[in-house]
Formats: C-alpha cells, sequence, structure tokens
C-alpha cells in the first residue's frame, strides 16, 4: 500500500460478461445448483487486481439492470444486444450480493452504467489528491486517463497480463492522447453499442485527423472552409466523405451519447467507510473459500486484509473445472506412465 490514497475501481458488468462467455463451458455450480462460473471468475479478477496495485479502497459498479437512461433517451443504444441468458441474469445478482459480504464498495447508479461510476471515481480522486486505477475489458474508460488515473484494460490472459494504460501509452497504442480519445470513438463508432461512425473514417483516419488537428470539432471547422488540411491528411475521397452533413450529425450524436456522468455519488470518505482496507481477514476467507476459490482467498488475505497467510497446503489450492492445471494435479486422470522396455540387446556373431 502507499502513503496516497489510491482507488481500485472495477467495471464489474464487463469482467463479469468477459468471465461468463470465457468459462461458460466448464458450467460450474454451487452445491445448490446454482450458476457459479462468472461469479468466481469476476472474484479472481477482483483479487488479482488488488494484488497488483495495492489500494486503499476498492469500489466495484454494476449497470443499473432494470432502466437506461440512454436508452431512453436514444432508442437505438444496444438495441441489437439479445436479452440476457438466465444464467447471466442470477450471476450479475449473485455478484453484487457476494462483493458486499467480502466487503468492497458495489455501487450500481440509478439509470446509470459502470462506465459512470469508473468516470465519478476519476473526478472524484482528482478532488482528493488521489491515484485511481480503473479495470474494465471496454476501451470507453481510455478518455479518462490522466495523471492521476490509468486503466488496467482486461485482455486474454487476465489481470496479470493486462496493460496498464496511461497518459504516455496511450498514443503508442492508437495514436491519440487521452483527451482525443472520445472524439476519435465517436468518429470510428462502436459496433458494440450500436453507434456506427462516420463512414469512411476508420480508426487509422481519425487518429491522422486528430493527430494533425487537434479535434474532432476543428475537423469539420476546417472541412466547412474547403478542406485543405483534411484533404492533406486523409485525401480527397475522405473530404467527401465528411462534408455530407450526414457525417458531421454521425459525431456529434455520438460524442453525446458516449459522455459520461462525472456525478454519481459513490458513498466514499477520503479515510473510511465502505470498501477500505484491510478488510476482514474472517471474512475474506469465508467468502471466498464458500466460493469454491480457496487459493484465490489466500491472496486475498494478502492483499484484502493485510494479513501474511501461511504456505499454502493441499486443501488451499484452486482447483476450479476450468483450470488447465487441474488435468495434470489429477493422478486418476493420468495414471503413472509404465515402466520403459528394455531395449532389444544385438546379437554378437
Amino acid at each position: 500500500m502507499t502513503d496516497s490514497p489510491v482507488l481500485l475501481v472495477v467495471d464489474g458488468n464487463s469482467l463479469l460478461h468477459r468471465s461468463y462467455h470465457a468459462l461458460a463451458g466448464t458450467g460450474a455450480r454451487s452445491v445448490t445448483g446454482e450458476p457459479v462460473w462468472a461469479v468466481r471468475g469476476l472474484l479472481t479478477q477482483v483479487v488479482a487486481a488488488a494484488d497488483r496495485v495495492g489500494p486503499t479502497t476498492v469500489v466495484v459498479g454494476f449497470d443499473d439492470p432494470d432502466q437506461s437512461v440512454r436508452r431512453e433517451r436514444w432508442p437505438q443504444y444496444k438495441a441489437q444486444r439479445l436479452a440476457k441468458q438466465p444464467t447471466l441474469v442470477s450471476q450479475l445478482r449473485r455478484a453484487t450480493e457476494v462483493l458486499r459480504e467480502l466487503g468492497v464498495h458495489v455501487v450500481t447508479p440509478a439509470g446509470l452504467e459502470a462506465d459512470d461510476v469508473l468516470a465519478s471515481a476519476a473526478r472524484l480522486t482528482a478532488e482528493q489528491g488521489g491515484r485511481a486505477v480503473l479495470v474494465t475489458s471496454d476501451r470507453d474508460a481510455f478518455a479518462l486517463i490522466d495523471d492521476r488515473t490509468s486503466v488496467l484494460r482486461v485482455i486474454n490472459g487476465g489481470v496479470d497480463a493486462s496493460p496498464l494504460m496511461t497518459v504516455e501509452r496511450l498514443p503508442m497504442l492508437l495514436g491519440v492522447r487521452p483527451d482525443q480519445y472520445r472524439d476519435f470513438a465517436a468518429l470510428r463508432g462502436d459496433p458494440s453499442d450500436n453507434l456506427p461512425g462516420v463512414s469512411g473514417i476508420g480508426p487509422k483516419r481519425a487518429a491522422r485527423l486528430l493527430e494533425g488537428l487537434g479535434s474532432a470539432r476543428a475537423v469539420f471547422d476546417d472541412v466547412a472552409d474547403g478542406g485543405r488540411r483534411v484533404a492533406e491528411l486523409i485525401g480527397p475521397g475522405g473530404l467527401r466523405r465528411l462534408a455530407d452533413p450526414a457525417a458531421r450529425e454521425c459525431w456529434e450524436l455520438n460524442c453525446e451519447v458516449m459522455s459520461f456522468h462525472h456525478d454519481v455519488d459513490l458513498g466514499l470518505e477520503p479515510d473510511r467507510g465502505p470498501g477500505r482496507l484491510p478488510l476482514s481477514p474472517d471474512v475474506v476467507r469465508r467468502v471466498l473459500v464458500g466460493q469454491g476459490l480457496p487459493g484465490t482467498a489466500r491472496v486475498a488475505s494478502r492483499c484484502l486484509a493485510g494479513e501474511e497467510p501461511p504456505e499454502p497446503g493441499p486443501a488451499q489450492v484452486d482447483v476450479l473445472p476450468w483450470d488447465p492445471r487441474a488435468e495434470w494435479r489429477s493422478r486418476e486422470t493420468f495414471p503413472p506412465l509404465p515402466p520403459p522396455r528394455p531395449e532389444p540387446q544385438p546379437t554378437l556373431f
């Protein structure tokens, strides 16, 4: 732990959805028959992120499952998504219950999304002089990066293999600064949210325009003045695309839909309150072992409860249905190989 406050803010929906699809083949269920594979995946990622970051407070945000101010205002927002499977809905509900029992702070803002929790946490961190690490698999959070806020974007390989995106690293990845990211995404579009981009403007052209002119507003102002700089950057064909009135309308709509709410009341106080570490070691062990995660409980005892646990014994190692290491741990599945047959000796004449 560092002396200055470090707020770890997890996009619960993003990581639980990721675990749901990645681990669905396991079909892991609790002793009472309830699906738990996504909940276990989320818990292991929260603990891994805390172990990597060393926070003073842990917050997990979730989307409001019942209403959405964005869908009410823009019916096309995420309209292409299918209804959630019952096994996903039940695990979203179970995840919030288990996380609260664990002792981390869970925030589900009315009508809003986990993204808005991340944005509000970044604002609060700036006001209080701390540092925030946002954990998500969603690229939208890149717009929140600044000198006090970084994004741990979870990709294949889990938390430990995921990049920590900072002010310095984002331009190396995408060619744009964090303050340009919303313009970049609005020009490019976001199919996952059913937000088409400006026709003919993909990520490479969007980055080139923003690097050359600084903002999308400056791009459209140049187009209105004849488009000399735009034509130099992306050619006359791209200029014609941007000169279509529908292009600016598309960019403006996407920017509006993609804007975060920074005013969610997180219920946090600088030196105390919900989610503040250390958590109770007994509660951490009871909750995680009860979820079938004894190995994760040992790590969490250190990074969430501030306790250095004893060396793990055989019963403290997670052997979950989706763990590829379980195959070679089981001698019943793979019995010992028979001894090699002796090589035949050549006949001497």
